[in-house]
């Protein structure tokens, strides 16, 4: 299931960020661009940030940027990036962030499948660092393609 979503289009390497807004932009900009998202979703998700803290920074150097369906999903769908330079979010345990996936779910139980894999994946530390250390799109397809089912 995860290799459906994760094409090289929606996946960027060694990205450089000013701050945290422009860091979640890079990862909702590869969806808007696909139509997968309205632009209103990273506008969700940056006052979602502001409003409820950096809850989305699920462990040490992980994001996953995420708001309601209702904000703006068009296709269920998820994109990844990789930063040059960690960045910090304002979670004390899990900061700096380095790898950021972000999820567009079009309702409340589509994407449980989806993110039940990639959940197995990110607790796997050699492949989450292997990730953010690729220098290619195709190296974190190979490791991706291992936890699709």
């Amino acid at each position: 299931m995860l290799s459906k979503f994760f094409k090289p289009e929606v996946i960027r390497l060694n990205v450089e960020c000013n701050c945290w807004q422009d860091a979640i932009k890079a990862g909702t900009d590869l969806l808007l661009h696909k139509n997968y998202v309205e632009k209103r979703y990273l506008d969700a998700i940056i006052r979602n940030h502001k409003e409820l803290g950096p809850y989305m920074v699920i462990s040490p150097g992980i994001m996953l940027a995420h708001a309601r369906p209702e904000n703006g999903v068009l296709t269920l769908s998820l994109s990844l990036i990789t930063l040059k330079e960690g960045m910090v979010f304002g979670n004390e345990t899990n900061d700096p962030v380095k790898l950021i996936i972000t999820l567009a779910a079009t309702d409340q139980k589509s994407h449980l499948a989806l993110l039940a894999e990639l959940m197995e994946l990110l607790m796997n530390p050699e492949d989450v660092k292997n990730i953010i250390a690729a220098k290619k799109k195709e190296e974190v397809i190979a490791i991706i393609d291992r936890y699709s089912k």
